[in-house]
């Protein structure tokens, strides 16, 4: 009798563990969605009015460095009562709600996932308004790290497996099998796909680790650096009577800041370049990383060359391709 009690001692435990683990262990459906897209959730009295105008504001602001208006996120708008079945599946959400509390914060795989869910209501039209401007920007980050985090587990499908960075600056970059290796010379590799409109292109180079020492021309040195690069390394349409080169636009300095890439400290630099002598431009975004085991600032720049095309996607592939790189 004793052995039986405890038989059924052990299975009354181990169905209450199943029932507790399904309780807790909710399935999620994978989330959609096209890249950069973001569902606002909020009524369409709201939408049309000054809170729908705070959230465009921040969440369709102009994307940086592009030669064409592109906004950093598309927004599709839906009333609370339509966001149900299939529409609560998308990747990336947020709830505007004037409501009896005031909350503003982002919760990841609600509804599917990947999922990141910014949530913010008010009180009333101040409240929403302050909780707009506090969540924004921490909110438009979530949304793009969950996007260059998806982008990167797509190139792992198919990954180019030439070695020319690993030989020339014993690094690793997880770049998609549609890239190749079009240019290697010592202490340069450049990388180029094809698109429907231009090429994406992926350069890697190295400069002194006392390069860029003073804080008061950075920004200089920078665009020095970069012009050196082009006109030795990347040159323009043939034109009779001209040396055409990649450089930076004259007309605007870049957008600098700091971050941290591969473990290391770097700079990130976001800008639009020209060609000398040929009306060419597009976006580049460029990571002067702090390799101090290798005593060398090693340089990682993707840009964009596609007239009349929006450039806002496939630069943020770019991002994520130069953000998998490991130092061997």
């Amino acid at each position: 009798m004793r052995k039986i009690g405890t038989l059924l001692l052990l299975a009354t435990l181990a169905f209450n563990s199943c029932k507790n683990n399904s309780k807790s262990e909710r399935f999620l459906p994978p989330s959609t969605g096209a890249v950069n897209s973001l569902m606002v959730v909020m009524d369409n009295e709201l939408w049309k009015g000054a809170i729908g105008d705070k959230v465009r504001e921040h969440f369709a602001a102009r994307v940086l460095a592009v030669p064409q208006s592109e906004a950093i996120l598309s927004l599709i708008q839906i009333p609370p009562q339509v966001f149900k079945g299939a529409t609560t599946n998308s990747r990336s959400v947020l709830f505007v709600q004037q409501d009896t509390l005031s909350i503003a914060h982002v919760k990841s795989d609600v509804y599917a996932t990947p999922q990141k869910v910014a949530v913010i209501k008010g009180r009333d039209y101040g409240e929403l308004v302050a909780n707009i401007d506090l969540l924004a920007p921490k909110a438009i980050e979530a949304f793009k790290t969950n996007e260059i985090s998806q982008a990167q587990k797509r190139f792992k499908r198919s990954l180019n497996k030439e070695q020319d960075l690993k030989e020339e600056f014993g690094i690793q970059l997880n770049v998609p099998s549609v890239y190749s290796v079009g240019k290697h010379d010592e202490n340069f590799v450049w990388m180029d796909r094809q698109i429907l409109k231009g090429n994406m292109n992926i350069i890697a180079y190295s400069m002194p680790w006392n390069s860029f020492t003073t804080d008061s021309t950075f920004v200089g040195d920078i665009v020095s650096m970069r012009d050196s690069i082009g006109k030795k390394y990347i040159p323009g349409p043939d034109v009779p009577g001209k040396t055409t080169y990649m450089m930076t636009e004259k007309a605007f300095a870049p957008y600098v800041f700091p971050t941290e890439i591969g473990g290391r400290k770097a700079a990130e630099v976001r800008g639009i370049w020209e060609i000398n002598g040929y009306p060419m431009a597009g976006p580049f975004l460029t990571y002067i990383i702090n390799d101090k085991p290798n005593d060398r600032k090693l340089v990682l720049e993707g840009f964009i060359f596609a007239p009349s095309a929006n450039k806002r996607d496939d630069l943020l592939e770019l991002e994520a391709i130069l953000k998998t790189v490991q130092f061997e």
